[in-house]
């Protein structure tokens, strides 16, 4: 049995054992891939406003192609990124909160049908995303990590929608697509004010070693895990060529789970609000084998994967394809 803090909620998931945890892959790319346009600044925020039962129906795909957890539609949805389309605060919150409302309701139900009653799994895992100031921009500095803002405004940036996701229900936080030191200090300084909620923390990365503000990836893998509830450590939406090399480089300096979660491999485009580049599906498939070969114990998709990937992902799973070497400190926190 592994050695892991009792209270991380993706324990339960982790010691069930037989190969990493499968998360799922992109929201936005299941909502487009079932007609949805998403060319507003608010990106799959918008739908959560306009037609949620449409975001309901996707984690419903995720949970049936077999997603041990799935994230909330909260990457790119903020106060201020609703109060520039005249959306009050109190209705802000209420969007935010039915992003995590709306994930727990389907997990449950899921949970409840696929054991009926017998309790012979562990239930999925919900975290609530929340996404980059550089989601909130819309002009892709999510993958370049050029602010111009330092951590005091990140973190006042951060503070309120941390806060109402803290205490939505869900059962962990997704700072994700990270793409600088200062940002993942934003967000650290604001878990430690959270005493009863964990986090997990994944960068997002320009190559094998750096995160795109020049960061080596040790050297922000060991900030997070000088913090308590810092569930898991890694990268995402990030080429998958790349995430090997950077879980290794993680693996060398902590032994916290740790996660990756990669794009397809194609590059996103700012001015244009898509994707470009050869679809890597099936490189992205081989990435999966190497980076859990380095030492990653969650894996799933971001951008450009969607519920058909996760899919094949858990079927190699459970064919015991992968085997994952976990060890974790009994950290107190």
């Amino acid at each position: 049995m592994v050695s892991l803090h009792s209270l991380n909620p993706l324990r339960p998931l982790l010691e069930v054992g037989g190969g990493p945890v499968i998360l799922d892959g992109g929201l936005a790319t299941a909502l487009e891939a079932r007609g949805h346009v998403l060319d507003s600044d608010l990106w799959s925020a918008r739908i959560l406003l306009d037609e949620p039962e449409a975001i309901r129906a996707v984690h419903a795909a995720y949970l049936q192609a077999g997603a041990q957890c799935i994230t909330t539609s909260s990457y790119q949805a903020s106060f201020e990124g609703f109060g520039a389309i005249g959306v009050s605060e109190e209705d802000a919150e209420a969007a935010l909160i039915r992003s995590s409302s709306l994930a727990l309701e389907e997990r449950d139900q899921f949970w409840e049908e696929a054991n009926a009653g017998t309790g012979s799994r562990p239930k999925p895992v919900v975290a609530a995303s929340v996404g980059p100031y550089g989601a909130y921009l819309a002009d892709g500095s999510e993958y370049d990590g050029r602010y111009s803002i330092g951590r005091g405004e990140l973190e006042d940036f951060h503070r309120r929608r941390f806060g109402v996701l803290a205490k939505s229900g869900v059962d962990v936080l997704a700072c994700e697509t990270v793409p600088s030191l200062e940002e993942a200090c934003a967000l650290l300084s604001l878990l430690d004010q959270e005493p009863d909620v964990w986090a997990w923390v994944s960068f997002s990365c320009r190559d094998g070693a750096l995160l795109w503000d020049g960061t080596r990836i040790e050297d922000a893998v060991q900030l997070c895990a000088r913090h308590e509830r810092v569930a898991a450590i890694g990268v995402n939406c990030t080429a998958p060529g790349h995430v090997a090399s950077l879980i290794g480089r993680a693996a060398a300096v902590t032994d916290l789970p740790l996660i990756a979660y990669p794009n397809s491999g194609e590059e996103y485009d700012a001015s244009t609000r898509s994707w470009v580049g050869p679809d890597a599906g099936v490189a992205w498939m081989d990435a999966m084998e190497a980076a859990v070969t380095a030492g990653a114990v969650v894996v799933g998709g971001c951008c450009r994967i969607g519920p058909t990937m996760i899919a094949e992902l858990r079927r190699r799973q459970a064919r015991g394809d992968w085997q994952t070497n976990l060890t974790a400190p009994n950290r107190e926190g």
